[in-house]
């Protein structure tokens, strides 16, 4: 009989499903876009029924595919967007309100007025994070405030608070398991990363019942076991890690100095730190990369809000282009005279900024602008923002960051991006062979747990290279086009006082 390990990737704008041999080769694919909910300037939502529907129905089709039965996957792994936030009733599991995305600005404001307060550096002391509407603990407390009744639910004990992976598991398990994994639970706002606990004093501060709260577990872990009316059969589920987190470990970055950026709705860039969490300098995120053993290893982050969402609103708001895949031959043939720059701020700007004020803006358009140009800048918008993250990383770690950049997630596979990427980096891209990290990181640590897959030394030696990308930029060009983009993200930057 085969041995799978199925891997749930529930992202912003789709789910996936990846069947997984026991050898980590894919089996089989199946994958499922929905609707994104746009109720505000700044909003963005999700219906939960979407994010469940989406997944039961591509494990499903994922098994089809392969002609494989439940009985024969020894292990379901869940990678997630991140800081997306659910409240559900526990007795009936319904949702009370939409799912607040991770890209929603909606709060803004409270988290202005928590930083005027002076609240943000304990909460980045414990936490690791900034004060900004993207994490998940000012989120809740606008489902509380805002839902009719909801804040007396929540105190009798009535109401769950989860990210999307907790929301998923309580209802693979039929309402049985109400967990998530150390990677989610430091996203919240609400979690000690050094003390690997909820904190009361921030939950106090962002007023959040810590009864909402789900247990915190390894990033493998014996989560429980799906109910055997979703597939023909019961599976345990074994894994649970943040998408970028999952990204992290497929892509085997298990050594301090090891860097990857994953590029889908957004870009994520992480450095693994070691043992040792790394307060940054810069503006960067000090977060949990995994959890094994009991055991944190941590990362420091930088979290750009757009990236490949950027040629999305390209191909479905001015509609310029047809397809994803157009940009990269548009933008090969674009007039090098035009300096067009995208500063995709659609919904602030992320690290090193965090400005959730400012909106994106178009500089350098002449009458000659075509959608050549602008597929060019948006796609370079990408590497510019990549390279604020790397050169704020390279000054807040003390020990030998690593020279090279692992590259996934969808837009990677387009070669003049990555090209570029390098080229205004002055430093070597590596594509691996296996795209999907973000779902292999989810199978391989379900799979280290149900004890099918080998410790993460040895499997770190299966990571095999695709290609790499060797800068060939010249120097003053890079600086120039560098300097162009700085000066207008400056111009961009919302304006205070």
């Amino acid at each position: 009989m085969t041995t799978y390990i199925l891997a749930i990737d529930q992202g912003t704008t789709s789910t996936r499903s990846i069947l997984f041999r026991k050898d980590l080769t894919v089996a089989a694919v199946a994958q499922e876009e929905f609707p994104q909910h746009y109720p505000a300037s700044g909003w963005v939502e999700h219906d939960p029924e979407d994010l469940w529907r989406t997944t039961v129905s591509t494990m499903r089709a994922a098994l089809a595919k392969a002609g494989a039965r439940a009985a024969e996957v020894v292990a379901i792994g869940i990678t997630n967007q991140r800081e997306t936030t659910l409240v559900w009733d526990r007795a009936t599991g319904a949702a009370i309100h939409k799912a607040i995305v991770w890209q929603d600005r909606r709060t803004a404001d409270a988290c202005a007025r928590l930083k005027a307060e002076g609240h943000e550096p304990l909460v980045s002391a414990r936490t690791g994070l900034l004060l900004d509407p993207y994490f998940s603990g000012t989120k809740v407390a606008w489902l509380l405030d805002n839902v009719p009744g909801a804040r007396e639910r929540a105190a009798r004990g009535e109401l769950a608070f989860g990210t999307v992976d907790s929301f998923l598991l309580w209802r693979l398990t039929g309402g049985r398991v109400h967990a998530t994994d150390a990677t989610n639970a430091s996203r919240t706002l609400l979690y000690d990363i050094h003390r690997g606990r909820w904190d009361e004093e921030l939950c106090r501060l962002l007023d959040v019942p810590m009864a909402m709260l789900p247990e915190v577990c390894d990033s493998a872990a014996p989560f429980g076991t799906t109910i055997s009316d979703i597939l023909d059969a019961p599976v345990p589920v074994c894994g649970i890690a943040g998408d970028q987190q999952a990204a992290t470990v497929g892509q085997a970055c298990f050594a301090p100095g090891m860097m990857k950026s994953t590029y889908g709705t957004g870009c994520f860039a992480l450095l693994n730190t070691g043992e040792n969490p790394v307060t940054s300098c810069n503006r960067l995120l000090t977060t949990i990369a995994y959890q094994l053993d009991g055991r944190r290893t941590y990362a420091l982050e930088g979290a750009i809000f757009i990236a490949g969402a950027a040629v999305q609103w390209l191909r479905d708001g001015l509609k310029v282009i047809r397809s994803a895949e157009e940009t990269g031959s548009l933008a090969a043939t674009a007039d090098p005279a035009q300096d067009v720059i995208l500063v995709p701020a659609f919904v602030g700007l992320g690290a090193p900024y965090w400005d959730a004020d400012c909106r994106g803006a178009l500089y350098g358009l002449t009458r000659g602008t075509s959608p050549r140009e602008l597929a060019r800048a948006a796609l370079e918008s990408v590497g510019y923002q990549t390279r604020d993250l790397i050169e704020a990383m390279r000054g807040d770690w003390a020990g030998e960051a690593g020279t090279v950049l692992r590259v996934d997630g969808g837009m990677v596979a387009s070669d003049w991006t990555m090209q570029f990427l390098a080229d205004i980096l002055d430093a070597p891209v590596d594509r691996p062979k296996v795209l999907e990290t973000t779902a292999l990181g989810a199978a391989y640590l379900a799979g280290l747990q149900a004890g099918v897959l080998p410790p993460p030394a040895d499997f770190a030696r299966t990571w095999a290279l695709q290609r790499r990308f060797a800068p060939v930029m010249d120097a003053d060009t890079r600086n120039r086009k560098y300097a162009a983009w700085q000066d207008a993200v400056a111009r961009t930057l919302s304006r205070r006082g």
